[in-house]
């Protein structure tokens, strides 16, 4: 049974590459990935919200940006390590800022992706 939910934006390509290795990794089922995009599941807070930023339901509690990450990583045996270190606030406030500094690049790595994607 799974003790994460992790929201993804199915339009992206690079979100989908990435949930697609997560996936892989969750030998357990401990994550239920939720595609905003196309609406499976339902949103526990505003959709555009949720396309915006990573998001995750940890015990209850939404967790947006790297916290997301890290929870995710947590329910991950091979990433485990990580996931704790981020429970550090230093450790995590240093992965929310190259978080930050991602969501300003990622439209055009998106464009990248998906312009890799089509020629394969």
């Amino acid at each position: 049974m799974a003790k994460l939910d992790v929201w993804f934006d199915g339009d992206c390509p690079l979100c989908v590459r990435e949930i697609a290795l997560m996936r892989r990794l969750d030998r357990r089922g401990r994550i239920a990935f939720h595609d905003v995009a196309n609406g499976t599941g339902t949103c526990p807070i505003d959709r555009a919200e949720l396309l915006a930023r990573f998001h995750a339901r940890e015990d209850g509690r939404m967790l947006s940006g790297a916290a997301a990450f890290a929870a995710m990583w947590r329910a991950l045996p091979l990433l485990r390590p990580l996931g704790l270190a981020a429970r550090n606030r230093r450790v995590l406030a240093v992965l929310e800022r190259v978080y930050v500094a991602f969501l300003r690049v990622r439209p055009r790595l998106q464009r990248w992706a998906g312009a890799t994607k089509k020629a394969a």
